[in-house]
């Protein structure tokens, strides 16, 4: 069963759809998700709603949402700040623990790609989070650029964006828009991953947003609440090695897994392992039953 809801965060009502399994009893509180999308997309992107039907087939209470600026969800339109997306998420949590059919104390957070590097950070954050996933994400948003944009030419032209959209903002009282390829290049086969609705053009603000955002910093303090990294082995979008320096800054209990076979949109395509990799992983760390 899927229900359209609303909840507030920072003075903005964000949009979302929380997935509820068709054999819960009367009164029953089960374990929850929150999902969380990624690059300016939204909760409608094929990764959010695959998954969601499978959490929710496995027996959980699922809400997929907008962060602000993306999707339904009110505010500026393609001003996407990580940190507002952090606040997003424990707003988010704060609504799921009133609702009368989710355990507040079992709470888990799973994001995706630029999802993904929110949850690592919200899990830092905010303790009240049960359980974090984070699937093909990231830790240090300058090296995760650097990657992204090898060359010295390509680094040259990404920094000099950054460097223009400040000045841009200091001469003029306006936002620099700059295109999401040229913030992070997807290659043109893996384009039809994104949302129908996904944001094409950004402020430079949100690059350097990216830029100085370091889940690495706050990941240790996710433990003792399990901690599952989940990343391609051959990521051509988010460097593998993100996750990687995610694990090395995380405490245990923690759980580092690399598949081959697999690329940045890992649960958007038919293949088997990357479902019951996350459901085996639930089913030790935070099951329904």
């Amino acid at each position: 069963m899927e229900t359209p809801v609303t909840f507030s965060s920072d003075g903005l009502t964000l949009s979302g759809i929380v997935h509820k399994p068709d054999n819960m009893g009367a009164g029953e509180r089960r374990p929850a998700f929150l999902l969380l999308h990624g690059f300016g997309s939204s909760k409608d992107s094929g990764t959010m709603k695959t998954v969601a039907d499978l959490m929710c087939d496995w027996g959980y209470v699922v809400m997929r949402f907008d962060f602000r600026g993306c999707g339904e969800s009110e505010g500026k339109k393609a001003w996407i700040l990580c940190l507002d997306q952090v606040e997003d998420t424990r707003n988010a949590l704060t609504y799921m623990m009133t609702r009368d059919d989710v355990d507040p104390d079992r709470i888990g957070v799973m994001g995706h790609s630029f999802g993904a590097a929110v949850a690592a950070y919200v899990g830092g954050v905010d303790d009240r989070f049960a359980a974090v996933v984070s699937s093909c994400g990231w830790g240090d948003g300058e090296k995760k650029f650097r990657r992204q944009h090898p060359t010295p030419e390509a680094w040259e032209k990404f920094t000099k964006m950054l460097a223009d959209g400040k000045r841009h903002r200091e001469e003029k009282g306006e936002s620099l828009m700059v295109p999401r390829w040229d913030i992070v290049p997807i290659p043109e086969h893996l384009r039809g991953g994104l949302a129908p609705d996904s944001i094409m053009e950004f402020p430079a603000e949100t690059a350097q947003s990216m830029f100085d955002f370091r889940a690495n910093e706050v990941v240790g303090n996710i433990a003792p609440r399990p901690l599952l990294l989940f990343h391609s082995a051959n990521d051509s979008v988010t460097p593998t090695e993100q996750s990687i320096g995610l694990f090395e800054h995380a405490r245990q209990p923690t759980d580092l897994i690399l598949l081959a076979d697999v690329d940045h949109f890992p649960f958007s395509v038919e293949n088997t392992r990357p479902r019951q990799v996350l459901k085996m992983w639930l089913d030790q760390y935070l099951p329904v039953t």
